[in-house]
C-alpha cells in the first residue's frame, strides 16, 4: 500500500480527473489525501476524506481572448495561487508524509514542494498547451511564461534551473492519446491515458426531451459566463430553423437567454456523462474536459474557442477529423448553423469521433492512471 497527496486546483476540468484517478487508487487498496480548499473540495469529496486546507482563492471570470487572456490566466490566477497555497501544501506534506505526490500541471505549489522535499511526483496534464507547446512557435511569449516560472521558483527558494514546475520528471499522465494530439516522440516517462471520466449526476428534465429530433449540447463550460450570454442567443438562432429534425440543450443560466426557441432548453448544468450517448453533436468553446469526454462517446463538435489552450484543441480535433471550428465572436447564426449541419449529416465526423473513441479506450483511462502512479510510488509497509 502507498501514500499518495493529490493537489489540484479547485476547478472542474481539473478536480473531477483527479477525483476519477483517487477513485481507482483508493479501490486498489492505497491511501489518499487531498490539498487544496476545503470550500470546494469538502462537498465533493464527502467528511470521510483526508483533506488538508489551503485557504480558498478565487477564479474569476477571464474575460478577453488570445495572448492577452493567457497573460490574464498567469498574472491573475496561477501564479498568486501557487504563493498562496505554497504554505499550506508544505505544512500538507510534511503532515501526511506522502510516497507520491500527485499534481495537478498548473497547481504549481505541488511541484515546488514535493521538489524542495525530495519528494517524488507525478504530473496530471488536464489540457493541450503544455504537451504540445504551442507556444515554442510564439517564443516571446513562451519566454514571458518561463520568466514567470523561474521568479515564482526563485521566490520559493527553487534554485535548480533544470527544474520545471509543470513537467515531473518522474511520471507526467496526460488525458488524451495520439489518435487526438496527432504522432509526437514524447519522452518515455510521459504516458497518454485518455481521459479520465468521473460521473455528476444532477437534476435534468429528461420527459423533455424529443425522441424524433437529433440532439445537439451546447455548452462554453463554466469559467466564461460573462462571454456566453451572446453565444449562446447567436447559438439559439442557429438552431431554431431546424425545429423539424434539432432539439438543442444549452447549459448557462436561464437569464443568459430568457426567450429560447421552442426547440432549445436551457438547464444549468447537465449530467454529462449520462447525456452524451443521446447526444449525435456537441457545440462548445473547446474545454479540454468537454471535448474528451464528447469525443470519448464518439460524438462530433462544432468547435468556437475563446482563449487559453481551447484554440490548440479545437486543431487537433479538426485536424483528426472529428470536428469543425468557427470564430467565437464573429460566427453568425448561419455559419453555425451550416457548421452544425455539416457534421450531422456527413458521417466522415462521427467515424473520426468514433476512431478516437476506441483510442481512448484502449489506453485505460483513470484505471491506467492509477496503475502508473502505483508503480511510481515506492510501496509502503503494511502492519
Amino acid at each position: 500500500m502507498s501514500r499518495f497527496l493529490i493537489v489540484t486546483l479547485p476547478l472542474t476540468g481539473h478536480a473531477y480527473r483527479a477525483m476519477a484517478i483517487a477513485d481507482e487508487l483508493a479501490a486498489r487498496g492505497h491511501e489518499v489525501a487531498w490539498c487544496g480548499s476545503k470550500a470546494y473540495f469538502r462537498p465533493l469529496l464527502g467528511p470521510d476524506a483526508t483533506l488538508f486546507p489551503t485557504g480558498t482563492r478565487l477564479y474569476r471570470d477571464q474575460a478577453g481572448y488570445g495572448m492577452a487572456a493567457l497573460k490574464t490566466m498567469w498574472q491573475q490566477y496561477l501564479i498568486p495561487m501557487a504563493r498562496f497555497t505554497l504554505p499550506a501544501v508544505d505544512r500538507a506534506a510534511l503532515a501526511y508524509q506522502p510516497d507520491l505526490v500527485v499534481v495537478d500541471q498548473h497547481a504549481l505549489a505541488g511541484a515546488l514542494v514535493a521538489h524542495r522535499h525530495g519528494l517524488p511526483w507525478a504530473t496530471l496534464v488536464t489540457g493541450a498547451m503544455e504537451l504540445t507547446h504551442p507556444l515554442t512557435a510564439l517564443p516571446r511569449v513562451d519566454a514571458w511564461v518561463r520568466a514567470q516560472l523561474a521568479s515564482l521558483c526563485r521566490e520559493a527558494g527553487v534554485t535548480d534551473v533544470a527544474f520545471d514546475p509543470l513537467v515531473s520528471p518522474y511520471l507526467l499522465i496526460a488525458f488524451t492519446t495520439s489518435a487526438l494530439v496527432g504522432e509526437q516522440p514524447f519522452p518515455g516517462h510521459f504516458v497518454l491515458v485518455g481521459p479520465a471520466m468521473l460521473d455528476r449526476p444532477c437534476a435534468f428534465p429528461w420527459e423533455l426531451l424529443d425522441p424524433a429530433l437529433r440532439k445537439v449540447l451546447i455548452t462554453v463550460g463554466t469559467v466564461v459566463t460573462g462571454l456566453a450570454a451572446d453565444f449562446y442567443q447567436r447559438a439559439a438562432d442557429a438552431v431554431a430553423p431546424l425545429a423539424a429534425r434539432v432539439q438543442a440543450i444549452i447549459v448557462g443560466p436561464p437569464d443568459l437567454l430568457p426567450e429560447p426557441p421552442g426547440n432549445v432548453l436551457v438547464v444549468p448544468s447537465v449530467p454529462m456523462l449520462a447525456l452524451l450517448p443521446r447526444l449525435d453533436a456537441v457545440i462548445s468553446h473547446g474545454g479540454m474536459n468537454t471535448v474528451s469526454e464528447t469525443l470519448a462517446h464518439g460524438v462530433p463538435l462544432v468547435l468556437a474557442p475563446i482563449n487559453h489552450d481551447q484554440p490548440v484543441v479545437a486543431s487537433q480535433v479538426v485536424r483528426a477529423g472529428a470536428g469543425i471550428r468557427v470564430p467565437f465572436s464573429r460566427v453568425l447564426p448561419s455559419q453555425l448553423r451550416q457548421a452544425l449541419v455539416t457534421i450531422l449529416d456527413d458521417p466522415a465526423y462521427r467515424h473520426a469521433a468514433e476512431r478516437i473513441a476506441n483510442s481512448f479506450a484502449a489506453a485505460g483511462g483513470a484505471a491506467a492512471a492509477a496503475a502508473h502512479l502505483e508503480s511510481s510510488a515506492s510501496p509502503r509497509a503494511t502492519s
